[in-house]
């Protein structure tokens, strides 16, 4: 651990809405590349990373665990609940360790068709449910993307409905900005609200989202905090199996990683002069962005969850925030966050 990690120090925040009395740790567990992958992670690698993570989490606290109905890819879309099931079952004393927040208001046939009607979002939190067969209580549900049809308010009334029911416990929301974060809030308690954030993922756009979370008391669980594992400076494109979907990624295309490695090199630097390692220089400057700030980086082996999670405690200071900053827009991001930028439409803020 890092001489810039305050010795015992253990960091938390608390969600927002309807979950403003729990506690969660100031790292979670992103859980997407355990299942989302041509070669699946086996139960007896996913569960030690799993029950690693867990373990550095306080008593007082609960781990949030981030997955969704759709976490298996287009040919088994619950295999990833299907995981935590698994997992659950063998370790039963561990379900309220945890805080499950899950993705969900898709097609059950598509991935990339959204669908907000109240039809459907029954249908996926049934799903959902369906997958975790009762071995883990679905704590947090949220539409993985904002459906353009339908008005959000109208969303988060069909959610509240299913609350009732007792299908579920809280909202969250996801790929939202600010203006519509705004609106949901006004009709429902949101506790968590969930956008990429990273060093080479800080748009305009995602700086107003952090910034009306933060006032309006909801913390940010900020996915793929390491740049979906480039400013690691450890993955190569050639580490990539053939259908692994960043290979279909805009910034992973070669004349574009060429040019963004630039930026991994720049932050290698700062890394080594702070004497930790990349991924832990990306997650200290997302958790330095605020104390509603939750990265939730994901990885199958259990010293890179270690690595990870004292990652989240080390303080930078105003200068090395700065240089971080610098270093991405001297060199400048090639790319869009998924595809072309001209042709983000199915993953534009909503």
């Amino acid at each position: 651990m890092s001489a810039s990690t305050a010795a015992g120090e253990s960091l938390s925040t608390m969600l927002g809405g309807s979950a403003s009395n729990i506690k969660i740790h100031k790292t979670g567990l992103g859980l997407m590349l355990l299942t989302w992958t041509p070669n699946p992670v086996p139960d007896e690698q996913s569960f030690p990373a799993i029950k690693a993570a867990i373990d550095l989490v306080p008593a007082n606290e609960r781990l949030l665990i981030n997955s969704a109905e759709f976490y298996g890819g287009q040919e088994h879309f619950t295999a990833n609940l299907e995981l935590l099931a698994r997992f659950f079952t063998k370790y039963p004393e561990l379900a309220d360790r945890t805080f499950l927040s899950v993705k969900g208001g898709t097609s059950g046939t598509e991935i990339h068709v959204v669908d907000g009607s109240p039809e459907n979002l029954r249908r996926s939190v049934d799903a959902i449910n369906k997958a975790l067969d009762g071995k883990k209580r679905l704590d947090l549900f949220e539409c993985a993307r904002v459906d353009p049809k339908i008005p959000i308010e109208q969303v988060m009334e069909s959610l509240k409905g299913l609350i009732k029911e007792g299908k579920f416990d809280h909202i969250g929301v996801s790929e939202i900005s600010a203006e519509t974060l705004k609106k949901a809030a006004a009709v429902a308690p949101i506790a968590s609200v969930e956008i990429e954030v990273s060093p080479w993922s800080y748009e305009e756009e995602t700086k107003k989202v952090i910034a009306t979370a933060r006032d309006l008391k909801i913390p940010v669980v900020a996915y793929s905090p390491l740049g979906r594992g480039f400013l690691t400076g450890q993955l190569k494109k050639e580490d990539l199996p053939a259908g692994d979907m960043r290979l279909r990624f805009s910034r992973f295309q070669d004349e574009a990683l060429a040019h963004n490695q630039k930026i991994v090199d720049a932050l290698s630097a700062i890394a080594q002069k702070k004497g930790v390692t990349n991924a832990q220089l990306s997650l200290a400057w997302v958790s330095n962005l605020g104390p509603h700030m939750v990265p939730i980086p994901g990885s199958s082996k259990v010293n890179r969850v270690q690595e990870n999670f004292a990652g989240g405690n080390i303080k930078l200071t105003e200068e090395e925030v700065e240089s971080i900053k610098a270093a991405v827009e001297d060199v400048g991001v090639k790319g869009g966050r998924y595809f072309d930028m001209s042709k983000e439409q199915e993953h534009r803020w909503g």
